[in-house]
C-alpha cells in the first residue's frame, strides 16, 4: 500500500485521519498563508491545501499526500486562528445570533505522479445569541486559541451553536473525511 503523509503539524487533523485506520506519517510544510489580492475564501483554501500537499512531495516522492486548510468566514470577514484571549472574545461576540461559514481545502497529491484531487468543503454553524458572560466562562474552560472562529466544536464549543449545517461535521474540525475517503478510494486505497 502506498504510503499516506499529513501535511499538518494540527493535533485535530491528525487525530481525525487516524479514525481511518490508515498508517501515515506527518509533516509540517513551510508555506506562506497569506491570501493573495482578491482572492475568495474558497480559492485561498483550494490552494493552500494544494501547496502544502506540493511542499512535502519533493522530499516524499513515493506518497499519497494529503494537505488541508480552513477558514471561518463571518459575512465576508475571514476569521482566523485567535491565538489571544481578547481576539477570542471579540470573534465570539461578533458570531452571536449569527451564522459562520467553514470553508475546508482538502488536496490529496500523488507525488509519483504531480496529480492532485482538490475540493472545498463548507460547513455552516449557526451561533446561538451568546452574552459576555457565557463567551468569557466557555473561553476560560476550553482556550480555543488555536481555532478558526474560537471554538472546537468537538468539546464544549458546541454549547455555542443553535444549530449546524452540512455534509460532513468532521470538516469542521478540519479534514473533511468522507470527501477524503472518496479521494483515497480513487487513488487505490481502499478504506474501509
Amino acid at each position: 500500500m502506498r504510503r499516506l503523509l499529513l501535511a499538518s503539524s494540527s493535533p485535530y487533523r491528525r487525530e481525525l485521519l487516524s479514525r481511518l485506520q490508515l498508517e501515515f506519517d506527518c509533516r509540517a510544510p513551510e508555506i506562506d498563508e497569506t491570501a493573495q489580492a482578491g482572492e475568495r475564501p474558497e480559492q485561498l483554501v483550494r490552494r493552500l491545501a494544494r501547496e502544502k500537499a506540493q511542499a512535502l512531495a519533493p522530499t516524499h516522492q513515493q506518497h499519497l499526500i494529503i494537505g488541508s486548510d480552513q477558514v471561518a468566514v463571518l459575512g465576508e470577514r475571514i476569521l482566523g486562528k485567535p491565538y489571544t484571549f481578547e481576539r477570542a472574545r471579540q470573534q465570539l461576540q461578533a458570531c452571536s445570533g449569527k451564522s459562520v461559514s467553514f470553508l475546508t481545502g482538502l488536496a490529496l497529491l500523488d507525488s509519483r505522479t504531480g496529480t492532485a484531487q482538490v475540493d472545498c468543503i463548507t460547513f455552516a454553524v449557526h451561533f446561538r445569541a451568546i452574552n459576555d458572560q457565557q463567551i468569557e466562562r466557555y473561553l476560560q474552560a476550553e482556550q480555543p486559541f488555536d481555532c478558526a472562529g474560537s471554538f472546537k466544536a468537538e468539546g464544549l464549543g458546541i454549547s455555542l451553536f443553535r444549530a449546524t449545517e452540512g455534509s460532513d461535521a468532521t470538516s469542521l474540525i478540519g479534514l473533511p473525511l468522507i470527501r477524503l475517503v472518496d479521494m483515497l478510494n480513487h487513488a487505490g486505497i481502499e478504506v474501509p
